[in-house]
């Protein structure tokens, strides 16, 4: 009798598991492209946000309708055929098939690859020049890689906003990188100097606003000189011309 009871719990119990392994899959599948369709949105907000492109109320949808995204070959600085909509630069970084090594003696953001192309995002101007110009941006920091946009005014070297979109800092020290206060520092400020060489620093302390270089300088993050240091040398290289430095200087020529 006993024996009956126990075969009895068993099956009842194994049961159970199979109905809510199959609730678990059917949940899960069912809201799959509900995640991809919000996971899409939280993109192009944080592109309109580094843009300044977005305000309160906007519909994201919407706005994003007028910003154009193409992909570019960093060795070249052109625009590309392709699937622009799907591609993935962070992806595509780590695919073998689709990225470059850095060299050691070019690799001042320890970066080691990096994508052959690009996914730029850009909003024209009536007369079809590019006046906002947003670039993807991936640093090395203490604990993790962060990955962010940056976007430029139509002279290629103001910085029109600036934010981290996903990273794994310490909160308080290097997490300050998502601080509202600091990324406003960089509105404003200047990439390039007069000869567009890069001239861009995240200092150890804080800037000195009487000195001729402070717009190109924001403040360093209190604590967390690693990150701070990452994020610094990333721009550098990121903006040289062994990345997007040959792409800004064909849109300053006119052809893009």
């Amino acid at each position: 009798m006993a024996k009956s009871e126990s075969m009895k719990t068993i099956t009842v119990s194994a049961a159970l598991c199979i109905v809510c392994s199959i609730l678990v899959s059917v949940t899960v599948v069912s809201l799959r492209p509900m995640q991809k369709k919000n996971a899409d949105l939280d993109y192009k907000k944080n592109i309109l946000n580094a843009a300044g492109l977005l305000k309160a109320g906007d519909d994201i949808e919407k706005v994003f309708s007028k910003v154009e995204t193409v992909l570019v070959d960093f060795e070249t600085g052109k625009i590309i055929e392709g699937d622009a909509k799907s591609y993935d630069q962070n992806k595509a970084a780590t695919d073998p098939a689709n990225n470059v090594k850095i060299p050691a003696d070019k690799d001042i953001a320890g970066l080691g690859i990096r994508a052959k192309v690009a996914k730029v995002f850009l909003t024209r101007s009536a007369d079809g020049k590019p006046d906002v110009i947003v670039l993807n941006v991936r640093s090395m920091g203490l604990w993790s890689t962060m990955y962010g946009f940056l976007a430029l005014e139509a002279d290629t070297k103001t910085v029109k906003g600036f934010a981290y979109y996903s990273q794994g800092e310490t909160p308080g020290l290097g997490g300050e990188v998502d601080n509202p206060k600091w990324k406003s520092q960089w509105i404003g400020k200047s990439i390039y100097d007069e000869d567009f060489n890069v001239a861009f620093d995240v200092l150890k302390g804080s800037v000195d606003k009487s000195s001729k270089m402070a717009k190109y300088q924001v403040d360093g993050l209190s604590g967390a000189t690693i990150t701070g240091v990452g994020v610094g040398t990333s721009i550098k290289y990121w903006f040289g011309n062994d990345a997007y430095g040959k792409f800004l200087a064909n849109v300053r020529a006119g052809e893009i």
